[in-house]
């Protein structure tokens, strides 16, 4: 009997699939059954080869190797992923295997970890592809009635590549190069620097702004007051305050009426989620994303790495019933009218791969009270969004007056709601929120008292108002997200898909990434969680040339992935813009003046690093680069050094990293007992442990 090898990303989504395909035969890294094999990749399991595959010299860090620029683009498989890569291997080349299909994730990444996989284990057979938004059961049943060719997404594997590709020609050379440069490592990313970029540039902005202070004379009316005009001179708004004291009357000069409607805000995609589960709820981006993967396996939300905000015309007979399913689900929806304007979230030409994130029907039977409560909450405001969404417009009526006061005018502004609409579920669920953002304690305008034209009301008082004008914000990663969404934007027209620093599906791995590293981190003010540079964050932007932490530009090759995805972009030109801008850096860039004191060390450096040029310092039990990532160690209690007696000293390791050999007097020799001279050489391979050998007077080793 003929099978069919499914290959999903992970073994949760393969048992899934393996249970709507009655593959239930359980069999060591994969199920089988109906003439299905149903097996996972496990994340990443071939990736691009490190530099020193290309060459022994690359296994040491040195300006004069750069820039690396592979001809031929070689990959490998990890050791921890081996075994389960050379099953799925195996599995391919089974003569009953008559064809293959990707059920990997639906997106740019998911196509890549597939293809690598087929390429490296060389296998030539049939592929289709399983294009689905949820996991549900009947999506998984539709998907695989419909299975697309292989070949319809020969381009979203082509930018796949490319970016990948990208991220190690930029990472590789631009790491090594400004790490040798500085004396330390320095990790610079295609996407992660200019990120970093926007928040150093933020903290400048901040930095460098004078508050100046400004001043409003303010009327207290009956039932509400009015504002002046705003005034840099005290003195001034002082003369204002005490004419309009002294007047009894302020006049009404006219009064302005209009019935406005709100809109329902559209459905999340992924960024606008994880920017409002930040505001809302607190949650980092990564946390987000954790959170609505886990949903996404249990069946319970849509696909997550969504850019849509919008449904697809199919789904609108199905879109009353989930409704009614979401209102019944959530607490918060009770007592609540509940609407269903399909055409408020329904626009075809708004969605590309994946429609927005909604729930599916699968929280009518889950038991919602058992999930964690992170994704607990995650769920209700997905919910919420989509009983908001296709809800009534909120209608409200807003008068605007003016006023005149001893000659001077005065506005105010009131607002009475006619229809709550949309908003008085999303107050609903506002109030269930423990930790509200100070935005939702405010307060909108309040409706003013009916008034006539040429009215006369009596002036309670007069006061000045002080303020004083305000400096940017901190980033916190809602606004952050924003910013890195939106980058790029302003050189693009208005009609033309929007550009950005990286993708909805790797945003919150960078901010995660310039945590880990050291260039950012998390500062809690209140309630808000700032995202601030390190001063190692801060000296970093200021050496790079602009090529390097530019926004606009990396924007740019985002944007150009895009339209390889579409072909109409060629992967060869994208990657030649790359290597152009790597031989120009490496060709001209110098180390800016005073570098080290940028960078000051807590421990004294001993030297630099021979593998990642970054510091090697003095620990308890050795000597270690600073760069955890790097390995490179030297131990105190080497028994290389212990069986001859002699001490790995600072001295001693100095001349090693400075010219790879000392001269080591006095050595102990155990076959003899006697001691004698050598040369002990660095013998550093760049694996797990270092090595050393010596030379004698005559060229002899040992």
């Amino acid at each position: 009997m003929n099978q069919t090898l499914v290959i999903a990303e992970k073994p949760s989504v393969a048992k899934s699939i393996a249970t709507v395909l009655r593959a239930g035969n359980r069999k060591d890294g994969y199920l089988e059954g109906g003439g299905y094999l149903v097996s996972w990749c496990v994340g990443h399991l071939v990736e691009l080869a490190d530099a020193s595959a290309y060459g022994e010299q690359y296994a040491k860090w040195a300006v004069s190797d750069l820039p690396i620029l592979p001809e031929k683009w070689k990959y490998t498989v990890s050791p921890g992923t081996k075994k389960q890569f050379d099953l799925l291997k195996q599995l391919m080349s089974r003569n009953d295997v008559e064809k293959l299909v990707c059920a990997c994730d639906a997106g740019r990444e998911g196509e890549l970890i597939f293809r690598l996989v087929y390429t490296q284990a060389q296998c030539k057979k049939k592929m289709e592809r399983l294009w689905i938004s949820s996991m549900e059961d009947s999506a998984i049943r539709e998907g695989f009635a419909h299975l697309r060719p292989s070949a319809d997404y020969d381009n979203l594997y082509q930018a796949a590549l490319c970016r990948a590709r990208a991220d190690w020609l930029v990472g590789i050379n631009a790491t090594r190069l400004f790490s040798c440069l500085y004396n330390r490592t320095l990790n610079i990313g295609r996407v992660m620097t200019p990120t970093l970029a926007l928040i150093v540039k933020r903290e400048a902005e901040i930095a460098a702004f004078k508050p100046v202070p400004f001043y409003t004379a303010v009327l207290a009316l009956p039932s509400f007051n009015a504002s002046g005009e705003r005034l840099e001179d005290e003195t001034q708004a002082k003369n204002v305050m005490e004419a309009c004291a002294a007047a009894e009357a302020a006049t009404v000069k006219t009064v302005e009426r209009k019935e406005k409607t709100e809109k329902p805000p559209a459905l999340y995609d992924l960024t606008t989620l994880q920017r409002e589960a930040n505001r809302l709820l607190g949650f980092t981006a990564q946390q987000t994303l954790d959170y609505l993967q886990s949903l996404y396996e249990k069946k319970l939300t849509t696909y997550p790495r969504t850019d849509s905000r919008y449904l697809t015309s199919d789904m609108a007979d199905s879109l009353p019933v989930l409704v009614n399913v979401a209102a019944t689900a959530m607490p918060f929806a009770s007592g609540v009218p509940i609407s269903c304007n399909s055409g408020q979230v329904i626009n075809d030409s708004k969605v590309s791969d994946h429609h927005a994130i909604i729930p599916t029907q699968g929280i009518k039977d889950a038991d919602l009270s058992s999930l964690p409560a992170g994704e607990r909450s995650l769920l209700h405001l997905i919910t919420a969004r989509l009983l908001c969404a296709v809800g009534q417009p909120h209608a409200f009526a807003e008068t605007a007056v003016l006023m005149e006061c001893a000659g001077y005018h005065f506005k105010a502004k009131g607002r009475a709601v006619l229809h709550p609409g949309w908003k008085e579920l999303d107050g609903r669920y506002r109030d269930t929120l423990k930790n509200k953002p100070d935005t939702d304690h405010e307060k909108e305008a309040k409706a003013l008292p009916l008034l006539e034209e040429s009215q006369e009301l009596e002036v309670i008082s007069a006061s000045v108002k002080e303020g004083k004008t305000s400096p940017p914000g901190h980033f916190t990663e809602d606004t952050l997200l924003s910013s890195m969404e939106t980058a790029g934007a302003g050189e693009m027209p208005e009609d033309a898909e929007r550009k950005g620093l990286g993708t909805p599906a790797t945003r919150a791995g960078i901010l995660e990434k310039l945590i880990k590293v050291g260039f950012v981190e998390r500062k809690k003010v209140k309630k808000a969680v700032h995202l601030m540079p390190t001063q190692e964050g801060m000296a970093l932007i200021s050496i790079l040339p602009e090529p390097i932490q530019s926004p606009s530009m990396t924007a740019e090759w985002e944007h150009q992935l895009k339209e390889i995805e579409k072909g109409t972009a060629t992967p060869e030109a994208f990657l030649e813009q790359i290597t152009a801008m790597l031989k120009e850096l490496a060709r001209n860039h110098e180390v800016v003046k005073d570098a080290a004191s940028l960078f000051p060390s807590s421990r004294e450096s001993i030297g630099r690093c021979p593998r990642c040029c970054g510091s090697v310092v003095e620990i308890k039990k050795g000597f270690v680069c600073d760069n955890k990532s790097c390995g490179f160690a030297l131990w105190k209690e080497s028994r290389f050094f212990t069986a001859k007696k002699k001490k790995l000293t600072p001295e001693l390791v100095a001349a090693l990293l400075k010219d790879g050999r000392a001269k080591l007097s006095g050595c102990y020799s155990e076959k003899t007992g006697k001691t004698y001279d050598a040369v002990v050489v660095l013998n550093d391979d760049g694996g797990k442990y270092v090595n050393f050998k010596l030379e004698f007077e005559g060229g002899k080793q040992k």
